[in-house]
């Protein structure tokens, strides 16, 4: 047996009570891994689905969920040349091993980037998951350029004060140039915050969108999707143009009827920012993208997307973020700090 490390897991699918301390193998590196020691890291609707069982587990139970982290390297395997120990570094790892809610992990060096000079560990650790989906999303799923020339370029986004619409609004409106940023929300403390990611547009997403979106007199060229696929995506198909173009990051859980958007020749895309590191498929674009963000939020381009921070990762309080974020109510990200008195 090897050295333990401190760690927050779960022995069963089931609520945020099934969250526990626990002790675990101290990872081994692979040749391209690094071995991080967590400083702080930050909770995403995968860690509570996982966790809940609508999310299908990679390995044997007991399981280390996070995905999102910031942390300093302590190793670095053989193979590994992007970084050296003492290096700071913010990542959001993989769905098939174990995860950041621990005091170190191992990850491909492929799909880790650099700290952000100017922000704290605990602000970092907000940034990775959310920025690689909107990148991906736009970029890649949406086609749109960093130097986007189409003047007019209007884009949809459902769920403006989650965590991806956050990065995703301002990604758009400051990197692609995108003239048109819509978002839904209904909240003063949501409406309030997506102008502040710098929507040109809030709709409610209580009312019927189709009507508000007439009423501004735009045309929707493209949407994202960031909640409750069944629910939206017919209601995108309609308000989009025809041969527009729809992305989602959210699962269905029930099959889609694509009538709609047939007629209308709109093109459909999933984003799943996990696939390249779990296919080994062009995986050194996300640290590369993670390396371009961290400059971006260095200059300014780009901004935090923390709204609210723990002081310490323990099985309580990271209970109570997964509680938080079932409950709909958060805003941007959750992020918690890892201490000397964390896993417990």
């Amino acid at each position: 047996m090897g050295q333990k490390i401190k760690a927050i897991g779960l022995k069963k699918p089931g609520s945020a009570s099934v969250l526990q301390a626990m002790e675990i193998e101290d990872p081994a590196l692979a040749s391209n891994d690094i071995k991080v020691r967590i400083k702080a890291v930050s909770v995403n609707p995968i860690d509570t689905k996982t966790r809940n069982g609508g999310w299908p587990l990679s390995s044997d139970l007991p399981w280390v969920l996070g995905f999102d982290a910031s942390g300093v390297v302590e190793a670095v395997g053989s193979e590994a040349k992007r970084f050296k120990v003492g290096d700071e570094v913010m990542f959001s790892g993989s769905h098939t091993r174990n995860g950041t809610n621990s005091e170190v992990t191992a990850v491909d060096e492929r799909i880790v980037g650099k700290k952000p000079k100017s922000l704290s560990h605990t602000q970092t650790a907000a940034i990775p998951l959310v920025a690689l989906t909107a990148w991906e999303a736009l970029t890649e799923k949406l086609g749109i350029p960093e130097n986007n020339k189409e003047k007019d370029l209007t884009l949809l986004i459902i769920n403006g004060a989650g965590g991806v619409g956050s990065i995703a609004t301002q990604i758009a409106r400051n990197i692609l140039n995108v003239k048109n940023v819509i978002v839904t929300a209904s909240r003063p403390e949501t409406i309030e915050w997506c102008k502040n990611q710098g929507a040109t547009h809030i709709i409610n997403h209580r009312k019927p969108l189709k009507e508000q979106v007439d009423a501004l007199g735009l045309t929707v060229d493209c949407a994202f999707l960031c909640f409750d696929t069944n629910k939206y995506l017919p209601i995108l198909s309609e308000v989009v143009r025809p041969f527009g173009q729809i992305v989602s990051i959210v699962e269905v859980h029930a099959p889609i009827n694509f009538g709609d958007a047939l007629m209308k020749a709109q093109s459909f895309h999933w984003e799943l920012m996990f696939v390249k590191p779990a296919s080994n498929y062009d995986v050194l674009s996300q640290g590369l993208t993670l390396d371009k963000v961290a400059d971006l939020l260095d200059n300014g381009t780009l901004k935090r997307v923390d709204w609210k921070t723990y002081d310490d990762l323990s099985v309580a309080n990271l209970r109570e973020v997964h509680e938080l974020l079932e409950s709909g109510k958060s805003i941007g990200k959750v992020v918690l700090t890892v201490t000397d008195s964390s896993f417990q």
